[in-house]
This record gives C-alpha cells, sequence and structure tokens, in this order.
C-alpha cells in the first residue's frame, strides 16, 4: 500500500483510540480493580474483537451490514444491551477498604478475557470504524493479505499503546480513589459513560 494512505490511516487509528471510550475506560476500571498485571487478559480480550472486527470487515461483513440493516440492528441491539449492563454493573458496583483498591483478585482470567472480548465486540468506534471506514483503505488493484496484515497490525500496535497508558493510569488513580466517598463517585460516573456509549450506540448506523 502507499505511504500517504498508511499515514492517513494510522493518523485516524491514533487519533481515535486516544479518544475515551468502552476499551480505554474498561482497561481503566480492570486495571483499578484488579491490578494492571490481570488487566493485561483484558486487554488481550480488546485486542481479540480488534482482530475479528478488522479481518470480517476486510473479509466483506462491513458491507453485509450496509447491504442489510435488520442484521446490523441485531448486533446493534446486543451490543447496546450489554454496555448499558456494564453501566448498570458499574453504578451498584460495592466500594472497599482502602487496602482492597487494585487487590481484588476474585476474577479469572478467562472472565477478564470473556469481558474485554464483550466489550470490544460492542464498541461503537470500533464497530463504525469497521463497517464503514476500514475497508476504504484496502486497494483492490495491490496485495490483499499484505495490506490487510499492514493496517492490523498498525491498530493493534496503536491501540495496544494507548491502552497501556490507561491501565498505568488506573493504578494511579488506585491511589487517589482510597476514600469511600471517591470510589463510589467513580463507580457512578463510569457506569454513567457506560450507559452513554450505549446510547451512541444505539444512534449508530451502518
Amino acid at each position: 500500500m502507499s505511504l500517504h494512505v498508511w499515514w492517513l490511516y494510522v493518523t485516524a487509528v491514533f487519533l481515535i483510540s486516544a479518544t475515551p471510550g468502552p476499551n480505554m475506560l474498561h482497561v481503566m476500571t480492570q486495571s483499578i480493580h484488579h491490578g494492571p498485571r490481570r488487566a493485561v487478559a483484558t486487554m488481550a480480550g480488546l485486542m481479540s474483537a480488534i482482530l475479528l472486527c478488522l479481518i470480517t470487515s476486510a473479509l466483506g461483513l462491513g458491507a453485509l451490514l450496509k447491504a442489510s440493516p435488520r442484521l446490523f440492528d441485531v448486533l446493534r441491539y446486543a451490543g447496546v444491551a450489554y454496555l448499558i449492563w456494564l453501566g448498570i454493573k458499574a453504578w451498584r458496583a460495592p466500594v472497599g477498604d482502602a487496602g482492597e483498591i487494585g487487590a481484588t483478585q476474585t476474577r479469572s482470567l478467562r472472565a477478564l478475557y470473556g469481558t474485554g472480548l464483550l466489550t470490544g465486540l460492542s464498541n461503537p468506534k470500533l464497530i463504525i470504524f469497521a463497517a464503514a471506514l476500514f475497508p476504504q483503505f484496502i486497494d483492490t488493484d495491490r496485495p490483499f493479505s499484505v495490506q490487510l496484515a499492514i493496517l492490523v497490525v498498525s491498530f493493534v500496535a496503536i491501540e495496544f499503546g494507548w491502552q497501556c497508558v490507561y491501565a498505568l493510569g488506573g493504578v494511579k488513580l488506585a491511589r487517589w480513589l482510597a476514600p469511600a466517598n471517591r470510589q463510589r463517585l467513580f463507580n457512578r460516573g463510569t457506569g454513567l459513560m457506560f450507559i452513554g456509549f450505549g446510547g451512541a450506540l444505539l444512534g449508530a448506523r451502518a
């Protein structure tokens, strides 16, 4: 692929990934509650969602979603329901003592991976990007597999970098969240944000 097109793609992905959304919020909250090491499992789930969305889009799912609004609506409503459920769960999350923040180890790595995967698959930014924008960067006159590899690797590298930033930010934020009233404020704020992301996905169009 041409260097010019690649730079346009990298710039777009960098800005999209940097903007706070469900993925970054989820990484940060998991880092706060489970620590940055266990949050890696969440990041792996989010990365799997990105790979799945981008590859299926390149293989024609994006065009299928555009041609079949009902199918897109089914996926959209499922994502909306999951994001709202995450918001309610965050709103109602219990607050603990100062020593408990960042020390919760009750969830398995498989569970952390699963929530990361589902959060990524319901991310409105990723859905819209994969369905509408990603195919535009593929030149049909050039080798398909090479372009796909370059685009996917570039996206994953940029997204991973930003996820690390948010995960480390969660570690520092965990210290500030020691008082119970700050924990409660954070839980309700993140809950409202997830519900807001669900609303954004509800208004999305293929």
